[in-house]
């Protein structure tokens, strides 16, 4: 009896011991390790001339759509001012991820604490959310002016192209706040390495310890309000925008009024694509390599393109260049 009583007095010390070494590592834990491209070890510098070429091509490309958009009185309607809003939107989705990735390219460290992890990730869902509602604004611009002709003036009127583009911006700051709380609540424990180039929602929430599956079932719903609710009205908005289309007599109306729709539309499928395949995807299917590919689609390669689209597939902008560049000569 002595001998079980020693022997369940060593077992339970064992066990308080290991319990007490998993909040020390808790606490202890200041920063992660973002791995980024650490598995490229003889690209970094390759990787590092990209990135900056792409994020300067960002910056110049949605500078001179935020300009022309300014400048130009051909593009003083709303399309064009949800557009100015959406190009700068762009610069600042992209500024929370690629300085940052650039700078542990080029120091070839990753890390970062936890209040500058949770910042970037608070900035990326934020700026995530707000193209989102942007987008669906933007689609909804186009379902008043394709289907309800006579009264779009009176329906986007400045003040109402104002109000919408401010909630856009506003409704997501609660989003990106909430999922941090959400997020940084939780203890982590053990490894702090993170197998990606930015502090993104899905691989920190796998360094969690404890019971994380309330927490993970509240981040899961909110994503797919985020994502969802938008898209189901965006999905409705160009639903009633193609019956109008089809109704149209003349070819050239037809090809006319979908030309106002098609850009946005690709930047829709894209984003759409790219964030749901990331973000409501069950926890146990997500491949870190395949997310991390994901991830640069959507946060870099897709704000990329973006103004690319807006502007090969916009007769009012290509117009707008040439006087710009006529000017600047």
């Amino acid at each position: 009896n002595i001998n079980e009583l020693i022997i369940l007095n060593l077992s339970y010390l064992q066990t308080e011991n290991q319990l007490k070494a998993e909040k020390s590592n808790m606490t202890t834990i200041t920063e992660f390790v973002l791995l980024g491209f650490s598995d490229i070890p003889n690209g970094q510098w390759i990787l590092f001339g990209i990135f900056l070429v792409i994020y300067l091509t960002v910056l110049m490309c949605n500078s001179i759509i935020i300009l022309i958009t300014r400048i130009d009185p051909g593009l003083q309607t709303p399309m064009y001012f949800f557009l100015n809003n959406f190009s700068f939107l762009e610069i600042c989705y992209v500024t929370a991820t690629v300085p940052r990735m650039l700078m542990d390219l080029l120091t070839q460290k990753g890390n970062i604490s936890l209040v500058a992890c949770a910042t970037q990730m608070c900035f990326v869902l934020m700026f995530g959310a707000s193209e989102c509602l942007l987008l669906t604004v933007m689609a909804y611009d186009r379902y008043v002016a394709i289907c309800n002709p006579l009264h779009y003036p009176l329906v986007m009127n400045h003040k109402v192209c104002v109000q919408l583009a401010i909630a856009s911006w506003v409704i997501g700051v609660p989003v990106g706040i909430g999922h941090i709380c959400q997020i940084f609540s939780l203890p982590f424990c053990g490894s702090n390495t993170i197998n990606h180039f930015f502090c993104d929602l899905p691989p920190v929430l796998k360094l969690a310890c404890g019971d994380t599956f309330p927490k993970e079932i509240a981040v899961y719903i909110a994503a797919v309000l985020v994502l969802m609710v938008p898209f189901l009205l965006i999905v409705v908005s160009y639903g009633k925008i193609i019956a109008n289309i089809v109704k149209i007599s003349s070819a050239n109306g037809r090809g006319k009024a979908f030309s106002t729709c098609s850009s946005h539309l690709i930047v829709v499928v894209l984003f759409y694509g790219t964030a749901t395949i990331t973000y409501l995807q069950p926890k146990s299917d997500h491949s870190e390599g395949t997310g991390k590919v994901i991830s640069l689609f959507y946060t870099i390669f897709i704000p990329t393109l973006n103004p690319i689209i807006y502007t090969l597939r916009n007769k009012d902008i290509m117009m707008a260049l040439r006087k710009l560049s006529k000017l600047l000569r």
